[in-house]
């Protein structure tokens, strides 16, 4: 189940070993292709589509790999690829709502070296690194760090500290990216648009730093998720238009879809709270307890100013479950 490859990074975006102290050949070894199968039925099926594929990186001997986690989410399937040659199966270990890490064991040799995992490593803007996908150099992005800040998602996600890096690289879900020192400092997860407020708004990926594993590994080998109350998820996409909070979408199957709620309809407080980004408002409908504790929304429609009663749910009831190989 090898993949064949047949696309490559320009030269001139490719990095360089001679800029880089450390073994780099050996480090992008380390970067695994990985495809998923998803049964149709599956919650995410619609959204994220039933075959999928991006990067994976092993992080231990043992065969511990670390993704992006829509990649492996309601998987029934997984394979890993390396550079090297050959696939193996590999089993979904672990999928973190929160950071959007995902774990999967794999179920066969793989002959690589694991990467090491990057700790205590500040990464901060102008910051030099390699962005990779499973490929060796010619699947490579010399990269740099442009921002490390706030990440709101209109799918009820947030990360305090993103790390956003230029230029952009075009397969970048599970993509690793290594630091000046060789180590893993953070797993691929978006591409979007970025602006520091002056310059013209540029394509860059969007990176969940490495730092946010060590608190949650432990709890996803013994657990497959953090051991702890999960945060209420309501069904909503929201999106922030001209300085207003507004719903763009709602989830068939989420709680909000059955409480009258509307797509347009602008999101003015949770409870007596107002909120002013979308950040905001995710901080503030976490606040509400845990999943299901009900969320009130204050919201402008036609003019008029209306109470939506959402009674939220625990997302990962609706996913399926990893089947044991």
């Amino acid at each position: 189940m090898a993949r064949t490859i047949e696309w490559e990074i320009p030269g001139e975006f490719q990095p360089k070993a001679e800029d880089f102290s450390f073994d780099m050949d050996r480090a992008l070894s380390s970067v695994l292709g990985l495809q998923s199968t998803v049964p149709e039925d599956a919650f995410t099926a619609s959204t994220l589509g039933t075959e999928r594929a991006g990067s994976g990186v092993l992080i231990r001997e043992d065969g511990l790999v670390l993704t992006i986690g829509y990649l492996i989410s309601e998987a029934e399937s997984i394979w890993l690829t390396s550079s090297l040659g050959g696939a193996v199966p590999g089993h979904v270990l672990g999928y973190d709502q929160e950071t959007g890490f995902g774990l999967v064991q794999a179920l066969g040799r793989l002959s690589v070296p694991p990467i090491e995992v990057g700790s205590r490593v500040r990464v901060g803007a102008g910051d030099h690194a390699i962005l990779a996908a499973e490929g060796g150099r010619r699947h490579a992005v010399a990269a740099t760090v442009v921002a490390r800040q706030e990440f709101a998602g209109y799918w009820e996600y947030l990360l305090d500290r993103a790390i956003f890096t230029a230029p952009a690289h075009p397969f970048w879900g599970g993509a690793a990216l290594i630091g000046s020192d060789g180590s893993l400092i953070g797993i691929g997860s978006l591409h979007v648009q970025h602006s520091s407020g002056r310059e013209l708004r540029r394509d860059v990926n969007m990176v969940v730093p490495i730092d946010l594993l060590p608190p949650v590994l432990d709890d996803l080998l013994t657990y497959g998720r953090p051991n702890r109350p999960p945060r209420p998820w309501l069904g909503l996409y929201v999106a922030e238009v001209e300085d207003a909070i507004v719903v763009a979408g709602l989830s068939e199957r989420g709680p909000a879809s059955k409480t009258g709620l509307k797509t347009g309809d602008r999101i003015l407080a949770v409870r007596d709270e107002p909120i002013s980004s979308l950040a905001s408002f995710w901080r503030r409908v976490w606040a509400s307890g845990p999943a299901g504790s009900e969320v009130l929304l204050q919201v402008a429609r036609d003019k008029e100013t209306i109470k939506v009663r959402i009674p939220s749910a625990d997302r990962t009831r609706l996913l399926k479950a990893p089947k044991l190989h």
